[in-house]
């Protein structure tokens, strides 16, 4: 579904897009699947702020999505697909025959009307779970699971999808959407399709109010600030800190950039085959 552009008539609307909903069939979410969303403003149990930037926004409810796909064998028809204010892709109502309803997230094509199932023996179609191991190799997949039974949890944002490459002794190898090659074990379940609501990337804000719609907050640059305040403040007009060259960091002296964050002896470094640059896994 394109985004929708308008004429140039403000400042904000020179530059702003919004997306499409003509592919939203129901505007109400499901009594039953919804919970309401607590708003901490940044803060912990304390009342201390502790991720910065948080702050007001408008009030949204959590939808119950299914990323287990447990029922199995139980034949599932899509009633309605709606838009979900915490997640960029939409979601799927799903009304199985004993009468029990869901949340999955909607694949790229899925229609209401369709019929969907999980389980090992159900065919590789659009919507459908099954474990990898009986997923044809090539095929778009997407809300991965990492542990057997605990539910998807890669490749669950709009418009992502990952590739079955082969498998072997128990695994399978699974290339995501960052470029990362995968060994995931052959027993987890994944979804066949890509995620929809594609155009989901090409949405641009266009003004300040839509942020704090969000609740995100503005926060000021380091650069602006006095030493005091900030490692990289100081300096006569605009420079970095006294005018000499600096490392972006935090308030508190965490590099901003190029500081690696991932643990070099983490336990599922021994899962990934090739990195997101291209090279291969070192094991230490």
């Amino acid at each position: 579904m394109p985004v929708k552009t308008f004429r140039p008539l403000t400042p904000s609307t020179r530059y702003i897009t919004v997306q499409d909903y003509r592919g939203v069939t129901k505007k109400r979410p499901e009594p039953g699947l919804v919970t309401i969303r607590k708003k901490t403003g940044g803060r912990n149990h304390y009342g201390r702020i502790t991720a910065r930037g948080i702050g007001g926004g408008h009030k949204q409810k959590i939808r119950t999505v299914d990323f287990r796909r447990n029922k199995h064998g139980v034949e599932a028809k899509v009633i309605a697909l709606e838009y979900d204010p915490c997640r960029s892709a939409r979601l799927a109502l799903l009304e199985y025959a004993d009468g029990e309803r869901r949340y999955i997230l909607a694949p790229n094509g899925l229609q209401v009307g369709a019929r969907l199932t999980s389980g090992p023996q159900v065919p590789a179609e659009l919507g459908n779970a099954l474990p990898l191991s009986a997923v044809p190799v090539g095929l778009p997949i997407h809300n991965i699971e990492l542990v057997p039974g605990r539910g998807g949890q890669m490749v669950r944002s709009a418009g992502g999808a990952a590739t079955l490459m082969s498998r072997d002794e128990g695994y399978a190898l699974i290339r995501l959407p960052s470029g990362e090659i995968r060994k995931v074990k052959e027993i987890c379940y994944a979804t066949i399709g890509q995620v929809g609501n594609l155009e989901w990337e090409n949405v641009v804000l266009g003004k300040a109010g839509r942020s704090r719609h969000r609740g995100k907050r503005p926060i000021n640059r380091g650069v602006v600030r006095n030493p005091v305040d900030h490692p990289n403040g100081g300096g006569a007009g605009k420079s970095k800190s006294g005018g000499g060259w600096q490392q972006p960091t935090s308030p508190w002296g965490l590099l901003a950039k190029g500081y690696r964050t991932r643990p070099k002896k983490k336990q599922s470094n021994r899962f990934i085959v090739v990195r997101r640059d291209g090279r291969p896994m070192k094991l230490k």
